[in-house]
């Protein structure tokens, strides 16, 4: 008994030990931020909550299910062979102050930059190997190498994050690029694990949804997504999630985050639309949770929605968490595509897209 009780103390003194002090789990937040997320009108007892009730719980026999379909695998979750990028140069990514269209290049996943009036733009830069705090587990990247470290990347004018979730957030990239950065565009209470990161809060500005903000001539905007956050123990929904806008002299780009099908992209579609290039999640799915993940049909009514013109699936390729087979967001995504006349580009991980061009990336290189 006396051993048993000791390994039970012993356990808890070491999760309370690595929530405290192991930095990839994030910070709490600051006094001025939690006034701020306090006085949000998207929070009901003392969390951030969806516009429209979305169920994350499942049944214990439900859940117990997942749990071995998820230890036994799907041989087609993941690529045979590692996913080969395309490779570039730091002069391609310069930015060109007197391109008249915006450029897009996709890092996997929902890591997406973004060039436009002669800002760079990182969106959500996951460039890490594994979407966990201990990178032994949680799966790793399809691509043995990134289309370019992060050492050669260009200055970053400024990032833009869309909740703190490890595949999204992670703590060894802001590390890393945090000293390129100007600005750091956050959800509300996303401000703290940055700041524990060592980026200085004067470089962090935090969001509710429908703020607009004026960024060196860019216009953004915050939006609603239908998801959830937290990084540790007992901070679930502690955090606000969203969705972006983003609109230059002639582009305007909307990112959808991690979201749930629901009423949201027709009121952001009737707000902002239309868009001249859409970055929707497509990926990670499942009918089980699909009210916090779009499936592929979904996610192509909810780029209509938007009113978006050409439409770039993100959320895959890169990692598998989920059960699908890993081509099944992009081939479920073309196929909704082509019934309901939405034009789908499927750039390769590393293709510079220019927004507005009349050729349109559509090589199935999954094949």
């Amino acid at each position: 008994m006396r051993i048993a009780l000791g390994i039970i103390v012993g356990i808890v003194v070491i999760v309370y030990l690595v929530v405290k002090y192991y930095p990839a789990l994030g910070g709490r937040v600051s006094k001025e931020s939690k006034r701020r997320i306090d006085g949000s009108p998207n929070r009901s007892r003392g969390i951030f909550v969806n516009q429209i009730p979305t169920s994350m719980n499942m049944n214990a026999g439900s859940m117990a299910k997942v749990l071995i379909e998820m230890v036994r695998g799907n041989p087609k979750g993941k690529p045979q062979s590692p996913i080969q990028a395309v490779p570039l140069t730091p002069q391609q990514l310069q930015s060109d102050a007197d391109a008249h269209r915006a450029k897009v290049t996709w890092f996997g996943h929902s890591a997406i930059l973004l060039q436009l009036d002669g800002k760079t733009l990182f969106i959500d830069p996951m460039l890490g190997k594994s979407p966990s705090p201990f990178t032994l587990f949680g799966g790793r990247r399809y691509s043995n190498k990134l289309p370019i470290e992060v050492e050669e990347l260009p200055a970053i004018d400024a990032v833009i994050l869309s909740h703190d979730h490890y595949d999204h957030l992670d703590y060894g990239t802001i590390r890393k690029l945090m000293h390129k950065v100007n600005r750091f565009f956050v959800p509300l209470g996303v401000a703290a694990h940055l700041e524990r990161w060592g980026v200085e809060p004067g470089r962090i500005t935090e969001h509710d949804w429908w703020e607009e903000i004026e960024f060196e001539g860019l216009k953004l905007a915050t939006a609603p997504a239908r998801h959830f956050s937290g990084r540790s123990i007992g901070d679930r929904n502690s955090t606000l999630w969203c969705s972006w806008i983003i609109e230059g002299a002639k582009d305007k780009i909307f990112f959808s985050g991690d979201s749930g099908y629901g009423p949201h992209f027709k009121e952001i579609g009737d707000k902002y639309g239309p868009f001249d290039l859409t970055l929707m999640e497509c990926g990670q799915y499942d009918e089980r949770w699909s009210a916090i993940h779009m499936l592929p049909e979904e996610t192509v009514q909810a780029h209509i929605d938007v009113k978006g013109k050409v439409m770039i699936p993100i959320h895959w390729g890169a990692f598998t968490l989920a059960l699908h087979d890993w081509t099944d967001p992009v081939e479920r995504a073309a196929r909704a595509a082509r019934e309901r006349n939405a034009v789908l580009a499927t750039p390769r991980i590393g293709e510079i897209v220019r927004v507005g061009s009349p050729v349109v990336p559509s090589l199935a290189w999954w094949k």
